[in-house]
């Protein structure tokens, strides 16, 4: 199984979302395969609740696998929020910090 598909697998499990995109983004930095990933998840689960706290219920649905990820960029939405927003912003460049 890979690194993105058990991240799929867990955030789907436990958020339940209406959708859900999650890209391996390690391509974008020099850090090596499999390190650098994001997701976008959208669910019901968020509504009412603070990024801090969505992020927080990510983070707890990913479990052990946080520690096998190097960067996780997230983005959360209700459903009402996705329609209006429809995207979720690109992610950066990475300017290659660690050098």
């Amino acid at each position: 199984m890979t690194k993105l598909f058990a991240i799929e697998t867990a955030l789907q499990a436990t958020l339940q979302p209406v959708y859900l995109q999650v890209l391996d983004e390690s391509h974008m930095h020099s850090r090596g395969q499999e390190t650098h990933y994001k997701a976008v998840v959208v669910s019901e689960q968020f509504s009412g609740l603070s990024a801090v706290k969505r992020h927080q219920k990510v983070y707890a649905a990913m479990g052990e696998l946080m520690q096998q990820v190097h960067a996780l960029a997230v983005h959360t939405y209700t459903p009402e929020e996705w329609v209006q927003q429809g995207s979720a912003p690109a992610s950066p460049v990475c300017a290659g910090g660690h050098k």
